[in-house]
């Protein structure tokens, strides 16, 4: 097996180890349903379609024949993925993958079926998934991925193989940042620790310097709340710096996605869309407005994850720890604001972001959490 086909796997020889003795042995059988897990930016995704494509492969994976080639590009007949982009994933998706499950393989090895963010499956889309799972075809192989295995339903957790990734680490992150991605040493390793070693987090740090201006941005002004209209102005900033984030992760494959559909149903860019096509249009539409959504919320999180890393400094700075602080690059106002405040304060925020990520997972109106956040910091920051 090539030595560099696992390579993106930072930090996780443990799980990489597992599979492939897996693909190795596999002649001997591969049981048909596995769950990955870790946090995220650890790799799910990554290892389930990194074994769903040695799997397939004559080599146990070799990364160069055809079937290596074609599953990297997410075009393997015998791979399906359900990636979605949406709060929840629709019992009719899953339908759809568990009638995919019943085809056999057009290549003659197995049917892998990959469900990304399973823990977004309603109870009622992974019932579904359950019956496919007690009874799943030969050579049919599912490869679920989530957060954690309390994420998923009991009766699921018990009809699967368990894969668990780590957090890896920032040293793991910022090599694996400088191979892949050319990126200068020092910056990897900066990136790497400011996005706490979420691999997906660190190489857009690495690449866009507007990303990095934005986190420097949402960051200074937190800690640079005196007075309730600060604190107003600043909730208002972040929630703007948010939608930002989303707009650059959505604009562009949006119009990608028009432009593709508008080609397949035969019209070029300055055609008129007949009746007949515009509900097509409008489906397009409905889904790149769900993903909006998700990609909004999942913006305002990594703003509350990074406050948390932010706050964590400052308590760092307040215990005398000696450890080393995330946020390099704003360790003078960290400092100001460690001898301005106490331990037991900067607890008392590190609790209120967590309560906020929380509210925001249970859909509480944003501009409300964000604010509330906001009044707190002043309070403790005097």
């Amino acid at each position: 097996m090539s030595k560099d086909f696992w390579y993106e796997l930072a930090g996780q020889p443990e799980a990489v180890e597992q599979i492939k003795r897996t693909v190795e042995n596999r002649d001997q059988g591969v049981f048909h349903s596995w769950l990955i897990t870790g946090p995220p930016g650890s790799g799910r995704s990554v290892l389930a379609q990194k074994f769903a494509a040695a799997l397939q492969c004559e080599q146990q994976g070799c990364g160069k024949c055809h079937s290596c080639v074609v599953a990297a590009a997410g075009t393997h007949p015998d791979i399906n993925v359900l990636s979605t982009e949406k709060v929840q994933i629709a019992i009719a998706e899953v339908r759809d993958l568990v009638n995919q499950s019943s085809f056999g393989s057009s290549m003659g090895g197995y049917r892998v079926l990959i469900i990304e963010d399973a823990d977004r499956m309603a109870p009622v889309a992974a019932n579904v998934l359950l019956k496919a799972l007690e009874e799943p075809p030969a050579n049919t192989i599912w490869i679920l991925c989530a957060p954690s295995e309390v994420d998923m339903l009991p009766t699921i957790r018990s009809r699967v193989r368990k894969v668990n990734l780590k957090v890896p680490s920032v040293e793991d992150v910022a090599m694996l940042l400088i191979e892949r991605d050319q990126v200068d040493p020092k910056l990897a390793t900066l990136v790497a620790a400011e996005a706490q070693s979420h691999i997906g987090m660190a190489r857009r740090l690495a690449l866009s310097p507007e990303v990095r201006k934005r986190r420097h941005q949402y960051l200074s002004a937190a800690m640079s709340i005196n007075n309730v209209s600060q604190a107003v102005k600043t909730s208002a900033k972040w929630l703007e710096l948010a939608k930002k984030d989303a707009l650059d992760l959505t604009k562009e494959r949006d119009e990608e996605e028009l432009q593709e559909l508008r080609h397949s149903l035969g019209l070029t860019p300055s055609d008129t869309v007949p009746p007949t096509y515009r509900p097509d249009i409008k489906r397009l539409e409905e889904n790149q407005k769900r993903r909006a959504t998700r990609s909004l919320r999942d913006g305002i999180d990594r703003i509350l994850v990074d406050l948390l890393a932010l706050y964590r400094d400052v308590l760092t700075v307040q215990l005398f720890t000696g450890a080393e602080l995330v946020n390099r690059d704003l360790e003078i106002q960290i400092r100001e604001v460690a001898t301005s405040t106490t331990a037991k304060n900067t607890i008392h925020i590190i609790d209120e972001i967590e309560k906020a990520r929380d509210r925001i997972d249970r859909n509480v109106r944003d501009m409300y959490v964000l604010d509330s956040l906001a009044t707190t910091l002043k309070r403790s920051a005097l």
